[in-house]
């Protein structure tokens, strides 16, 4: 057996040592409450749960989470260009050529986003 992964080993029994007697001690020493119908509703703000259970999104939501995750995703893509840089640069520029051609797609998809108003908070629907 390896005794590099000894600590994590130890540290993964403790921790499910931990959760099981946090648990089992909750279950032995917890108040037992009676069930009602009331305490068995959902509690949504403090409002009674009426109405439709699934409520229709705006697909405005849905371009706006997609285009979030698509900055989010070229984020670490910037990150992970930033850390080799450097070392990358002295092989040839071919490392910044490829950044400036990944950022020129970038603005060609921003300035669609823009054109097509995407961004645009004030549009209904």
């Amino acid at each position: 057996m390896n005794l590099d992964y000894v600590p994590v080993l130890l540290q993964t029994v403790i921790a499910v040592v931990v959760a099981v007697s946090m648990l089992g001690g909750a279950i032995l020493i917890g108040q037992r409450g009676r069930r009602t119908p009331a305490k068995d509703t959902a509690y949504e703000c403090g409002k009674d749960p009426i109405g439709p259970t699934n409520p229709r999104f705006s697909v405005k939501f849905y371009m706006v989470a997609m285009l979030f995750i698509l900055f989010d995703i070229e984020t670490v893509f910037f990150f992970a260009w930033a850390v080799v840089y450097r070392q990358e640069l002295a092989n040839g520029p071919q490392i910044l050529f490829a950044m400036l051609f990944f950022l020129a797609v970038l603005g060609v998809g921003l300035v669609y986003e823009l054109r097509k108003k995407a961004l645009d908070w004030t549009r209904h629907g």
